[in-house]
């Protein structure tokens, strides 16, 4: 479990820039780019259009999958528990645009953790094409409030993230909160960046951009997304969705010292081997047990940037040299 201090939740909608180093990166599992791979989805859309965006989190003995689900209209968040982190049962919706700022498009995409205090979640929310991000707490991850304003907005005229915010991933380190994210500027291109907090309220933000989109041809030309970030053989890694012009989305994989800097690998590392994920893998979150990272991921069988690619939620593990 990621656990930090006590955060108390206030309401802010700005943030400043300034120097967001991660620290030293715990030594966590030496993994290798060797993969298991569950064949069927782990948590299918069963009545919805999609499934996709999964967050898991183990909190008091059981894994908790804060996930999003679209009903054709509106993206809400949707809870799935679990005591081995294979087998999901349903517990239905527990996030869904109602604030006024959330607009009626989505209150979903987002990341959770740990603290002594309780669950955060950050989320996507806002009209499409233009969104930002808000946090909501939980004692017991069934029952959210929402703070009444956004966390994190959009950076100024000509900013790398000028236009839009979204797919936030948290990560708890050295007392403070780290959170991953994309940014959208006017050219519409997509990449990521990262902001941390004391308190997950007042955040300030890296200035720039951490990771560049790929060369023509490659798989991640056309857009960054979905970072997931943890510490494994001594690094900070960070797992990311690539989309190229096709809109075929797959995963790419790039390490750090320090969370800024990254170098990321040129190919993807995981792209859907099944009927249901042949066109999308996306998504990704991980959690670290057992000397091997566990990771939930979103997949779907049409490309297309955004909804309606039949996601389903899948399960891997990258595992330790043999």
């Amino acid at each position: 479990m990621r656990v930090v201090a006590a955060i108390s939740l206030l309401c802010c909608s700005c943030a400043r820039y300034g120097a967001v180093a991660l620290p030293q990166a715990p030594a966590g599992p030496p993994i290798d780019l060797q993969w298991r791979v569950q064949r069927e989805p782990a948590v299918a859309r069963g009545s919805w259009i999609d499934a996709l965006n999964p967050s898991v989190v183990k909190w008091r003995g059981e894994f908790l999958n804060l996930y999003s689900v679209f009903d054709g209209k509106s993206w809400h968040t949707a809870l799935g528990t679990s005591v081995d982190g294979v087998m999901w049962r349903d517990a239905g919706k527990v996030l869904s645009p109602s604030a006024v700022w959330e607009g009626t498009y989505i209150a979903a995409n987002g990341g959770a953790v740990a603290t002594e205090a309780g669950l955060l979640y950050a989320y996507q929310a806002g009209e499409k094409g233009r969104t930002v991000i808000g946090i909501a707490k939980s004692a017991d991850g069934r029952t959210w409030t929402k703070q009444p304003a956004p966390v994190l907005t959009q950076g100024p005229r000509m900013s790398w993230d000028e236009i839009s915010l979204g797919d936030p991933y948290l990560v708890a380190a050295g007392g403070e909160l780290y959170l991953f994210y994309l940014g959208e500027d006017r050219a519409r291109r997509q990449r990521l960046g990262v902001a941390k907090s004391r308190d997950g309220i007042e955040w300030t933000k890296a200035r720039g951009a951490l990771l560049e989109l790929g060369g023509a041809g490659d798989f991640d030309e056309n857009g960054l997304g979905e970072p997931a970030v943890f510490a494994a053989n001594g690094r900070w890694v960070m797992l990311y969705t690539g989309r190229d012009r096709q809109e075929r989305r797959a995963l790419g994989y790039a390490v750090s010292k320090d969370g800024v800097g990254w170098e990321k690998l040129k190919g993807p590392v995981l792209r859907g081997g099944q009927t249901w994920n042949s066109a999308v893998v996306c998504d990704a979150t991980v959690l670290v047990e057992g000397g091997l990272a566990r990771i939930w991921f979103g997949g779907g069988d049409v490309a297309r940037p955004d909804e309606r690619l039949n996601g389903q939620i899948g399960y891997a593990e990258l595992v330790k040299p043999e």
